[in-house]
């Protein structure tokens, strides 16, 4: 397909995929209604960015080979409903991709939480490995130029498996498009519930996902998650291989983390978090999956040093023994995976958890009970949220008191599988008490709250910022230098 026309092509994952098929030849086009920095800016860089905004049908015209259709499109989009006038292929945004790659090995990456971490693992290793390979990641990644790369040449695609709806005219979820050969599941834990309004309709499209795996393929799925095992023990029992994962072993000392292998020595990692060698394993067992043995793998995972924004250090004070972090971390279990990880990864400094409601999911008053004691492990929790947000998503409103009560971390600290140093850490008064919550709806004060908790004299102290969003336009890196002084 030599010339393709993107519809609403200002979108995330939509310019990046019009710069990969032009890095790949093809003549690309585009046309949106909106379009900011940092699309705007990688679309000029390419000359990809469109003359002028808005919607221009004369620009759908027959010589077209495709056009892709973004989410951020409507039905009655008027270049959309030239192109149904004139019988041109509309693909979706996935459907394009399964079309760049069913001749190629694909690794899928599906989950509630987790999938671009494992996504960059995978694709860290594999460049190690010297193995060329294609791929779509939902985050810009360190020595990848862009989000999206189709090629020619390489045998092997790795996809991060979105659950959300594919297109305004295709209401599957993304993932189900794709066909792995070797699919991932790293958790499953209610989301989106705008489109997929209970539990089981959610469970339900991984268990659709597991039934499109590609015949004699590989499901990697996390048996630590009670959902995820129950949806691979009852799906596709002869036909695929099932190679479920767990917590490797591992120790923490002195601020690193480190795997201990089966002859019992150390592999010492960049990342940290129960959550994240969870992902290692996923990673692990999808590069076996395609030939690469663990001795490659370890020598390769040491070196990678994160997604963007997940568990990403901003700015440390290491005299003072004071950090930073931000995290992409929005939903219940991502804020205890995350908190979790902080905590173990530096159980003697003091951690202030800041998180922000930002998403349809979170900013609902009848899931915010999913966040009960999610962030008890933090020594002071702070919740935000932006009341015009909530407008915005055409939500009931909601108040402090509401979210204060929906968080209430007054749960006793469970006994689990933390190390012993983290478990003496959480005695007496290190957990934080549902008093200790502090609610904002103004960032401002939010941030000015934070500035009573810092001094000149403020040592062993770790901030976690922690949203989908931004803090209704925070700069971490400034607010970082401002704290830390």
């Amino acid at each position: 397909m030599n010339k393709v026309h993107f519809i609403a092509i200002g979108g995330s994952a939509m310019h990046n995929l019009a710069i990969a098929l032009h890095l790949k030849g093809a003549t690309v086009t585009g046309s949106d209604d909106e379009i900011f920095d940092p699309a705007r800016s990688r679309l000029a860089r390419y000359g990809l960015l469109p003359a002028d905004e808005g919607w221009h049908p004369e620009r759908i015209t027959r010589d077209l080979d495709a056009v892709v259709l973004g989410m951020h499109a409507r039905q009655d989009n008027p270049e959309l409903l030239r192109a149904q006038e004139l019988g041109i292929k509309i693909y979706s945004y996935p459907e394009y991709l399964y079309e760049q790659s069913k001749d190629k090995t694909r690794i899928v990456i599906g989950g509630s939480h987790g999938k671009t971490t494992t996504t960059a693992m995978i694709l860290h290793v594999l460049s190690h490995c010297g193995i060329d390979a294609d791929y779509m990641v939902g985050a810009q990644l360190e020595g990848f130029e862009v989000m999206v790369k189709l090629s020619k040449e390489a045998r092997v695609m790795v996809i991060e498996g979105d659950e959300y709806l594919t297109s305004p005219i295709d209401r599957r979820p993304k993932f189900h498009l794709y066909r792995p050969n070797v699919a991932i599941i790293t958790g499953i834990e209610w989301d989106h519930v705008n489109v997929f309004p209970t539990f089981e309709i959610y469970k339900q499209q991984f268990a659709r996902f597991v039934e499109l795996i590609e015949p004699n393929g590989t499901l990697v799925y996390c048996n630590d998650d009670t959902e995820v095992a129950d949806v691979a023990r009852s799906c596709r029992r002869t036909d695929i291989s099932k190679v479920p994962y767990d917590v490797p072993q591992y120790t923490v000392g002195n601020g690193i983390t480190s795997l201990v292998t089966a002859n019992g020595t150390t592999v010492p990692l960049r990342i940290f978090g129960r959550h994240n060698l969870l992902n290692l394993t996923a990673a692990r067992y999808a590069c076996n999956a395609i030939g690469i043995a663990d001795e490659q793998f370890d020598a390769a995972i040491q070196t990678f040093g994160g997604a963007s924004k997940r568990l990403e250090l901003v700015l440390a004070d290491e005299p003072r023994h004071c950090a930073v972090y931000k995290d992409f971390a929005h939903a219940p279990s991502k804020l205890r995976a995350t908190v979790g990880a902080m905590r173990e990864q530096y159980p003697d400094r003091r951690l202030i958890a800041c998180m922000e409601l930002h998403t349809f999911s979170s900013l609902t008053a009848d899931f915010l009970t999913h966040y009960r004691g999610c962030m008890q492990k933090a020594d002071i929790a702070v919740v935000y949220f932006n009341p015009h947000a909530v407008a915005h998503k055409h939500l009931p409103p909601l108040s402090v008191e509401q979210v204060k009560e929906a968080f209430g971390n007054n749960v006793a600290f469970e006994s689990d599988e933390q190390s012993e140093l983290v478990r003496s850490a959480m005695t007496e008064h290190r957990l934080a008490k549902q008093s200790d919550i502090k609610v904002f709806d103004n960032s401002a004060l939010m941030l000015d709250y934070l500035r009573t908790l810092y001094t000149p004299q403020t040592t062993n102290q770790n901030l976690l910022m922690m949203s989908s969003g931004n803090f209704d336009g925070l700069d971490f890196n400034t607010v970082a230098t401002e704290l830390l002084g």
